[in-house]
């Protein structure tokens, strides 16, 4: 299959897709992250093409180019997803399917907090603000770094959308809409990561969308 992966980063899901025996593009707005994923493709050839581009844009490729749409947690961070997915649909061919997945919007509020015991575990999660639509840049670390780690904090904007946002969007489109899912992380996973347990138990974190066009 010809696959194009929307917000590919430095590659490693892309990478992933093209062991899977896809023949994979990689398309990211971030020259440096291209850049790394060039490097990783000189190292380790898979025959990935990566390309600086927007997905929310002409992408420059032509119409009914590929098989498959595939975007791993990166259309949450991008202005326009009505956009993006009217550019998936003009650059796949007839049958082709878009399979992507995000923040879920239901969960991942601009007001969200972690309820706690006396004893600092997490015991319920409050969505507030919901609907406000307020763009913002978040600040943030990988939670398994050490505490007292001096790193720079990763800034990634953010765009909230409703659950209906992201849906209608996809819709919209043209596309027809055939599995959503909210995956929870397996126990081993939790027992890998102990923070994951909260988001098996008392929230989902991640949205999973597939859609096919006719």
């Amino acid at each position: 299959m010809d696959v194009i992966d929307f917000g590919c980063g430095e590659g490693s899901n892309t990478r992933r897709f093209a062991e899977l025996g896809a023949r994979m593009t990689g398309i990211d707005l971030s020259e440096k992250m291209i850049g790394h994923a060039r490097k990783a493709e000189h190292h380790v050839p898979l025959c990935i093409r990566y390309e600086v581009a927007s997905y929310t844009g002409n992408t420059g490729f032509e119409d009914a180019s590929f098989d498959a749409v595939v975007s791993t947690m990166a259309l949450m961070d991008g202005p326009d997803f009505p956009a993006a997915m009217r550019e998936a649909f003009r650059l796949l061919r007839p049958g082709g399917f878009i399979a992507f997945s995000v923040l879920h919007p239901c969960f991942i509020t601009p007001g969200l907090q972690w309820q706690r015991d006396v004893k600092g575990k997490p015991t319920g999660l409050v969505v507030a603000r919901y609907f406000d639509q307020t763009n913002f840049v978040e600040s943030w670390r990988f939670g398994d770094r050490p505490s007292d780690e001096d790193v720079a904090l990763f800034e990634v904007p953010r765009f909230p959308r409703t659950l209906c946002e992201y849906l209608n969007g996809v819709a919209h489109a043209g596309f027809r809409i055939v599995d959503v899912r909210e995956p929870q992380p397996t126990p081993e996973a939790c027992v890998a990561a102990p923070r994951f347990a909260r988001w098996r138990d008392l929230a989902a974190f991640v949205l999973m969308i597939r859609a096919v066009r006719a």
